[in-house]
């Protein structure tokens, strides 16, 4: 399954964020303030084998960025605005994440693995609907996962919430061990009216729980928590914190009904039906494993997308004047080609047909922006990928790399930017857009 964000700007949709850290969602970032934690509860004293948090990037001391759930030996749900990239891919191979499973405690106990993958539920703002990650662990744990509810539990359904959110209103220090405590919160509570979380019936997968006099919720880094309802002896996971509805108020708050995600979420678990990974491209220079050695290419590779593009043929190749958009994760700043470059050298490598940006001051190769895209000016069409640019004026060195004419000419252009024309590639692609070398002259 593809993923493609659409724009989004209301308060509405900024509030939706606030449960979590995700604070950048492809196209936006959001601070989020700090909110009550599972107010009206109290610190759990007896462990959840199924409870899961999960920790990257987060500014806590502790590590702990959002709240999971343990639903099979090697599988975790949590909400998707949790499993966050810069691309804001349907299906990643993420660096870093780990979970902490089966403890009371962020820093201590239970098991630690690491995230090899996840997969995101499309998510729709407005009206709310999917907010919801199933995360794949890269070794089965031993503690005892939770059911998923077979239905939507009615409006007076007596549920239990749990996280390691703030610890009360008003905390912005996430180095205060009081405001965010690393010892597992729980509160007991309701379902209640989607009325009271959203004005519009629209909404299609949430629910509502919580209450507001006196309050209970969940609060900042609770986002991806569960919401529990009782089976026999024992819970069944019932939803997943997305955050505050439209009304304007922290409580109730909103989470994703399970239930109605359950065929998609056996669907990935089983590999009955697991949504295909999508075939992305980036400079050598940008692989984890290091540069391929000059002349080969790097294939099936591990990819993050975040929805389909066309790659220009060869009718595509840009000239001198034509504007192209540099497709980078916080910006889209224009360009324009100013030449078209037979030969660019550096360090060893040789990519020919380089395009040469005029200068700008926002279309510049900055570090961290290699493998942006370059677009055509429908935004949708690869030209190109920006790859290099000219730091010391050094001819032909590591970081500084220089131009060759076709009369062997040499040039070294200080502070110039670079992209790499990507038309080859468009003939190494099979129907399903599986990459096939034999078709295409990536190696020389």
């Amino acid at each position: 399954m593809l993923i493609e964000f659409r724009g989004h700007g209301s308060a509405s949709v900024i509030r939706m964020r606030i449960r979590s850290l995700a604070l950048a969602l492809t196209v936006m970032t959001a601070t989020a303030t700090p909110a009550a934690a599972v107010i009206g509860g109290t610190e759990s004293t007896t462990p959840y084998d199924f409870m899961v948090s999960l920790h990257y990037d987060s500014p806590r001391p502790d590590g702990h960025r959002c709240g999971a759930v343990l639903i099979a030996p090697q599988w975790a749900v949590t909400a998707a605005h949790c499993a966050n990239t810069p691309t804001g891919s349907a299906v990643g191979v993420p660096r870093g994440w780990k979970v902490r499973v089966g403890s009371l405690d962020t820093t201590t106990g239970g098991q630690v693995t690491e995230v090899d993958k996840f997969y995101r539920r499309i998510v729709t703002y407005s009206p709310p609907g999917e907010d919801i990650a199933v995360l794949h662990l890269r070794e089965p744990v031993r503690a005892k996962p939770v059911r998923l509810a077979g239905s939507t539990p009615a409006v007076g359904t007596p549920v239990r919430i749990l996280g390691w959110g703030a610890a009360s209103t008003g905390c912005d220090d996430f180095k205060d061990a009081k405001c965010f405590p690393s010892k597992l919160r729980e509160a007991d509570t309701e379902i209640v009216p989607l009325d009271r979380c959203w004005d519009d019936d629209g909404a299609i997968m949430p629910l509502c729980l919580g209450r507001a006099e006196p309050p209970v919720g969940p609060g900042t880094t609770d986002s991806g928590g569960p919401a529990l309802i009782r089976s026999g002896d024992g819970w069944v996971l019932a939803g997943t914190v997305v955050g505050p509805g439209d009304r304007g108020a922290d409580f109730p708050d909103m989470y994703t009904d399970v239930s109605k995600n359950a065929a998609w979420i056996n669907g990935i678990v089983t590999g009955t039906d697991v949504p295909p990974d999508t075939p992305a491209m980036t400079n050598g220079h940008c692989v984890p494993s290091g540069r391929p050695e000059p002349g080969k290419a790097l294939v099936d590779l591990p990819a993050d997308l975040p929805r389909p593009v066309t790659i220009a043929g060869r009718d595509g190749y840009p000239n001198p004047g034509d504007r192209l958009l540099m497709a980078y994760s916080s910006s889209r700043p224009q360009c324009t080609v100013e030449a078209v470059v037979s030969h660019l050298r550096e360090a060893g490598y040789q990519q020919d047909g380089a395009v040469r940006y005029a200068p700008s001051d926002t279309c510049v190769s900055r570090p961290g922006y290699s493998g942006s895209v370059l677009l055509s000016r429908d935004g949708n069409t690869v030209m190109g990928i920006n790859n290099t640019h000219n730091r010391d004026g050094e001819r032909c060195t590591e970081g500084n790399p220089c131009e060759v004419g076709r009369d062997g000419t040499v040039k070294a252009l200080k502070g110039a930017s670079y992209g790499q024309q990507v038309h080859r590639i468009a003939a190494c692609l099979t129907k399903g857009s599986q990459i096939d070398l034999r078709r295409c002259a990536l190696e020389k």
